[in-house]
């Protein structure tokens, strides 16, 4: 069996913050920020947003995208160094209820950058595995609110979004899709 990406959805937070704001209270500059990481804007996260709200948007477009219902989602993968709470319930649960996808398990991957790749390899083994036909894998971030905000190395490169990715069987005998 074979696990291939039948679409995907992001989302990112209304607000948007340019490099032209970082100067105010940092000892930098647009042109810095730009010649050292090619960044020119960052999104930040509403107060009241939470990193399982910033899933679910991402979710839904993929969903849709598939032409999928959240009752067809058999796994719910939720890679993110910034959750909900710290232990429990998981990030993916907290999704999991609020798209409705009542027959998906659900399961954090708490890593950072690399996430979205354990994620990919984790849905491939359970599609691998007979045990899921359809995952649900979402990475997402709200780094904005962990950061410190007067160190220009590492300030200007964050910011808060989600990406999501079904991922889905196809059978086949030639490998094919994620390998």
């Amino acid at each position: 069996m074979n696990a291939v990406i039948r679409s995907t959805g992001t989302y990112v937070p209304v607000r948007r913050m340019s490099n032209d704001e970082l100067p105010k209270h940092l000892d930098t500059s647009d042109e810095w920020i730009v010649s050292h990481t090619g960044i020119r804007n960052r999104h930040l996260a509403a107060d009241d947003q939470a990193t399982s709200d910033l899933c679910v948007e991402a979710a839904r477009k993929a969903l849709h995208r598939a032409q999928m219902e959240p009752a067809e989602i058999d796994m719910i993968l939720v890679a993110t160094a910034t959750p909900d709470y710290v232990g429990f319930p998981a990030t993916a649960c907290i999704v999991q209820d609020k798209l409705g996808a009542a027959n998906a398990a659900a399961m954090d991957l708490t890593a950072g950058c690399t996430g979205f790749i354990y994620g990919l390899e984790t849905a491939r083994g359970f599609i691998a595995s007979g045990f899921a036909r359809n995952v649900l894998l979402i990475g997402a971030e709200i780094l904005t609110r962990h950061i410190d905000w007067q160190d220009r190395n590492t300030c200007v490169l964050f910011g808060d979004g989600a990406g999501a990715a079904v991922v889905s069987a196809e059978e086949g005998s030639e490998p094919t899709g994620v390998l």
